[in-house]
């Protein structure tokens, strides 16, 4: 088994679309959270507040620089995430098409590295 993060990735056309549909979208991403609690892949899911709440931190210059949202570009968000553990990364990848997300919106499978797999 290897956990895979689906990373939720939304436009500005995708992210209203689903805030247009939101109990919709609510219901069946609880119904998808309940298809992977009770397949026995759930590990996590959270959705992120809205990015104009965040700030960006940036290390291209010397010090760092904390910019308040919303951000300048945002053709692509991450708006939340699944953590999944399951055998393959195909099956990640199955439980990626799976995911409720809104026309327009991406989700990007990535694997988790376990803790024996990262430099000391």
């Amino acid at each position: 088994m290897a956990k895979y993060l689906l990373i939720m990735r939304g436009t500005d056309e995708s992210n209203a679309a689903m805030m247009a549909n939101i109990d919709e979208m609510m219901a069946t991403s609880r119904q998808f959270i309940d298809d992977l609690f009770k397949s026995g892949v759930y590990v996590a899911a959270e959705g992120l507040d809205d990015p104009a709440k965040g700030v960006v931190v940036d290390f291209g210059g010397e010090t760092p620089v904390v910019t308040d949202g919303p951000y300048g570009e945002t053709k692509e968000l991450f708006g939340g995430f699944f953590l999944i553990d399951v055998a393959s990364k195909e099956e990640a990848v199955e439980w990626a098409k799976r995911v409720p997300a809104a026309p327009g919106a991406k989700v990007e499978v990535r694997r988790v590295p376990g803790s024996d797999e990262t430099p000391h």
